[in-house]
């Protein structure tokens, strides 16, 4: 039996969760409403307040399936109820953010201004000059977009210029020396 596919998953109070036909699974919270539609191999139910997935049988398709099932649902709770955000932090000279209505204007040392508009269901804040949170409620939408807004200038290892997320840690190399 998977570990985490398993584990019932607790439904907060002012969570609404419908399960419609093909495994369509709609949860609706403070926050938002978020739709998806699962595997329809998997058994999904709600049981005293708890939401149950179970496979039908051993077969290794149907085990890889169990806990992935299990994860999306609880993470559409989570985002109906807490939401999602990720940090990212920009460092270099002249390098800054700033936001314009729903527009990220990010400066970061090329010859034109790198311009992105926030995505549906997406927000990002600026903090100061230097610091970008991406905030949502749906964990892979916030996921996918903080990742665009890195590759526009990832880190780079000599002087760790670039977009990093706050908890990433940037191994540095020592550059060139001088022969004499």
């Amino acid at each position: 039996m998977s570990r985490i596919g398993r584990l019932p998953i607790a439904i907060p109070a002012g969570v609404d969760i419908k399960i419609g036909e093909g495994n369509l699974v709609t949860v609706k919270g403070p926050k938002g409403t978020l739709e998806r539609k699962l595997s329809a191999d998997m058994n999904i139910a709600i049981e005293d307040g708890h939401v149950v997935v179970t496979r039908p049988s051993d077969l290794k398709r149907f085990r890889e399936l169990h806990g992935l099932t299990r994860t999306l649902i609880a993470n559409m709770i989570e985002g109906v109820t807490k939401g999602f955000e990720k940090t990212l932090e920009i460092n270099g000279v002249g390098y800054r953010a700033a936001k314009q209505g729903k527009k990220l204007v990010l400066t970061l040392g090329y010859s034109h201004l790198v311009e992105m508009m926030d995505p549906e269901g997406i927000e990002t804040v600026v903090e100061g000059q230097n610091k970008i949170i991406v905030k949502g409620i749906s964990k892979e939408k916030v996921g996918q977009f903080a990742a665009e807004i890195r590759t526009k200038r990832p880190p780079e290892p000599y002087k760790g210029k670039g977009i990093k997320y706050d908890y990433e840690h940037i191994r540095r190399k020592v550059g060139k020396t001088g022969k004499k």
